[in-house]
């Protein structure tokens, strides 16, 4: 490790006081649930300069994104104390934070500076003014493009494109021959899988989960809309087995060549133009996820973050973590040795702010698009809920769930999209019957 990196490691960890390591005579360890996104990994590489300093060990449990929320959620509503950090998103902190469920975290260090974190990040991992869980990385969602194709088909990617442009440039984009599809997008069951994905697409075509008296609303002309011309777009110009395909799917595709455009997570720019991963990294722009001109982009919010279950027996050494992973320091750690394009991305305002990072080709139009995104207002009509890709509240999750492996049988030709819709309406309606909205 070079000298600079070295430096870096030794300020990150200046933030951290060793007290609580050893406060038994013995060293510690705590175990931190946590997704299998690149930046989660990357993270786990550096976890020795952590334990270096502080004595206090880090035990990993991977998970893919669906199977992580069941763990997670599982363990902390039955108490399990299985974990003593838990990587969880927008949708879970307020709600947990609210039931008592997570640890405050009202007294981090100076040092650290909380008012450093983008307002819509702390906004949304926050309960009553209190933040209960800290940003490893913030995200919204953007168009991820090929040039070479785009230029390739005759046309020019606008910064802020329609859906019908989009549809346009999937066909022409697309060469069955040579295993290149126009387009790539989340199909995958799961309510943060394609079920997220969808949830914000159909808020440009003028779609709500809800009205303002907690019906569903799948009935809806906007949402037979949304999901036609989502599944006509795909047939015609996506991968096989769309259907099946989540994040890391479609990364691992548009790394390889084979996605013309890819719509997702604002976090997988660093990993599509690096060029130890990705075969296209010098021929990828960016633009604003898509619109019908309604007033709506289809861009979602959200943040992958550290909370502590307020059970854990380790609470200052779990804090001291969040500090370390959370921190500046570590955004310049990163920064040392693997580039200003690696860091995590979308938490801190100064991140924006510093000219090596405002040199990133992708660092503008993500900030943009989670500027853009406004949870209190993200459908054309007006909805009961707070959310993007999601409705925050706690019968949420098991809901959209169900829906999203209707949506995605619809996807696979098991059912029509007329069908699917209506057992949507069906579950979503006796859902919230039986949990006394209605």
């Amino acid at each position: 490790m070079s000298f600079k990196s070295t430096l870096c490691a030794a300020t990150a960890l200046s933030l951290i006081t060793a007290g609580g390591a050893f406060a038994d005579g013995h060293a510690k360890t705590i175990t931190i649930a946590t997704v299998n996104n690149g930046d989660m990994i990357r993270m786990q590489g550096y976890t020795d300069h952590f334990t270096e300093a502080t004595g206090i060990s880090v035990e990993w449990v991977t998970l893919e994104e669906n199977v992580l929320r069941q763990r997670v959620t599982t363990d902390i509503t039955t108490k399990g104390g299985a974990f003593d950090i838990m990587t969880i998103g927008m949708y879970e902190t307020p709600i947990w934070g609210a039931n008592g469920w997570l640890v405050a975290l009202d007294d981090l260090s100076d040092d650290y500076d909380v008012q450093d974190l983008l307002p819509a990040m702390a906004g949304g991992l926050s309960h009553d003014g209190k933040l209960f869980a800290a940003p490893f990385y913030g995200e919204s969602s953007m168009i991820m493009y090929r040039a070479d194709l785009m230029e390739k088909a005759g046309l020019e990617m606008p910064d802020a494109p329609t859906w019908e442009f989009i549809g346009q440039a999937a066909a022409a984009m697309t060469d069955r021959d040579n295993e290149i599809n126009g387009i790539c997008l989340r199909g995958k069951a799961g309510w943060g899988e394609g079920g997220a994905f969808i949830t914000a697409m159909s808020n440009s075509f003028g779609a709500r989960w809800f009205d303002e008296d907690w019906n569903a609303q799948f009935d809806t002309d906007a949402w037979a809309n949304t999901l036609t011309f989502y599944k006509d777009m795909m047939d015609a110009a996506g991968p096989t087995g769309y259907a099946t395909n989540g994040f890391n799917e479609n990364l691992s595709l548009f790394q390889q060549g084979k996605c013309g455009m890819w719509i997702d997570a604002t976090v997988a720019a660093s990993f599509v133009t690096n060029p130890n991963d990705s075969t296209v990294a010098d021929k990828v722009g960016f633009a604003l996820a898509p619109d019908t001109g309604l007033g709506k982009r289809s861009n979602w919010l959200w943040a992958w973050a550290l909370a502590i279950p307020a059970g854990t027996q380790q609470q200052a050494e779990a804090k001291q973590f969040i500090e370390w992973a959370t921190s500046k320091d570590y955004i310049e750690l990163v920064a040392a040795n693997e580039g200003w394009a690696n860091v995590p991305p979308g938490a801190r305002t100064s991140l924006y702010e510093n000219p090596n990072y405002q040199a990133v080709p992708f660092a503008k139009m993500t900030l943009d698009s989670i500027l853009s995104a406004d949870p209190n207002d993200s459908t054309v009509d007006p909805s009961p809920y707070v959310g993007i890709q999601f409705a925050a509240i706690p019968e949420f999750a098991g809901i959209a769930t169900e829906v999203s492996q209707e949506f995605s049988a619809a996807y696979a030709g098991q059912q029509t999209i007329a069908v699917a819709l209506e057992k949507a309406q069906a579950i979503t309606n006796e859902a919230m019957e039986a949990a006394g909205y209605r």
